[in-house]
């Protein structure tokens, strides 16, 4: 029997959420929480409205944006697909900035631009692997807004929005909402009686809905994570082999779903000793301290974080975006719109 660490708790098969949130039809905690629910919902309907009838006024950021976002909080794969779009515009010619809210930066001034070489304590561990991944301008910040005109001001063309669906005074000219396909919306109920940032009505008034993974009864358009093969965590590591199919390893996460990654390794063949961390964890040491021989497996994301203290035998498994033809096609028509739409 392979070595699990850590008993596959609910916790962790619901990556980390509350329970009652992904219990359909919703139980009594959702129930006694629905009027707050409800009202945070109203709200969030009601700031929206505010934005699209100009009672609030949008920012001016003089390039189309394309937000990619979610209505569940935590994650649902945009990081990736939002790096899958930035090529795509690459390719077309385009010559896209990415924004962020930078979350876990610690930068005392907004907003930050983020090199491949910028600390992930200060600009947040998704926007440094976003810079590395893309080569292109990528800056940080809570007012999406400002960040946007600094990577306009660097020459960009066009905005990508890692996350910020929510943010309305940021203008959007295309919509693209991701989906967990395995927790798909939860028990459907906005916060705090479920996990949804906005009711799952919004759903209907973006340009197109993602799952990340099948989810027919939710969306006919979906994408995989598909891995690369893995690669040191520290730059200079040498001599270690890259643990094969079969070995026992101790896998790191601390992402919004870690199941899902656990999952991956396993599916590749891999025993795995589960390891899981909070979303955007600021890692130490002894961290990464683990009992045995066994070699280390984290996700790039937390690999941007760990490089400078990883050991000679911690590695780290890439993953990309992979949408089926259909989608990739659906997708291809919402961004060549870019050329003729004004962001609303």
């Amino acid at each position: 029997m392979a070595p699990n660490g850590s008993a596959r708790s609910t916790d962790l098969l619901m990556g980390g959420l509350p329970e009652f949130w992904l219990r359909h039809p919703p139980g009594w905690q959702a129930r006694v929480l629905w009027p707050l629910g409800a009202l945070y919902g109203l709200i969030a309907r009601l700031r929206r409205h505010a934005y699209h009838s100009g009672w609030l006024r949008r920012g001016d950021v003089r390039v189309p944006v394309v937000v990619v976002g979610n209505i569940f909080v935590g994650g649902t794969g945009k990081t990736p697909m939002v790096a899958w779009v930035v090529r795509r515009l690459q390719a077309s010619g385009w010559q896209p900035g990415i924004v962020s809210r930078g979350y876990g930066g610690r930068a005392t001034s907004w907003p930050q631009t983020v090199h491949p070489d910028s600390d992930p304590a200060l600009v947040g561990d998704e926007p440094l692997l976003l810079a590395r991944q893309t080569g292109c301008p990528v800056a940080v910040g809570p007012d999406r807004v400002a960040a946007a005109r600094r990577v306009v001001a660097a020459g960009c063309d066009v905005i990508v929005s890692d996350d910020g669906l929510q943010h309305y005074r940021l203008p959007r000219a295309v919509e693209l909402v991701i989906c967990d396909g395995a927790r798909k919306l939860g028990n459907g109920l906005c916060l705090p009686a479920g996990p949804l940032r906005e009711a799952p009505g919004r759903l209907a008034t973006v340009d197109l809905v993602l799952s990340n993974g099948y989810a027919p009864e939710l969306t006919p358009y979906w994408f995989d994570l598909v891995p690369g093969a893995m690669r040191p965590v520290a730059a200079q590591a040498v001599g270690a082999p890259r643990p094969a199919p079969g070995e026992t390893v101790n896998a790191v996460a601390g992402i919004g779903h870690p199941e899902r990654f656990f999952a991956t390794l396993e599916a590749m063949g891999y025993r795995v000793i589960r390891h899981s961390f909070p979303d955007h964890h600021a890692y130490r040491p002894d961290d990464l301290a683990f009992a045995g021989q066994w070699p280390v497996v984290m996700t790039e994301k937390d690999a941007v974080k760990c490089a400078g203290f990883a050991g000679e035998n911690s590695w780290y498994l890439p993953v990309e975006a992979r949408p089926d033809a259909q989608t990739a096609s659906q997708l291809d028509a919402c961004l060549a719109r870019l050329n003729r739409c004004q962001s609303r």
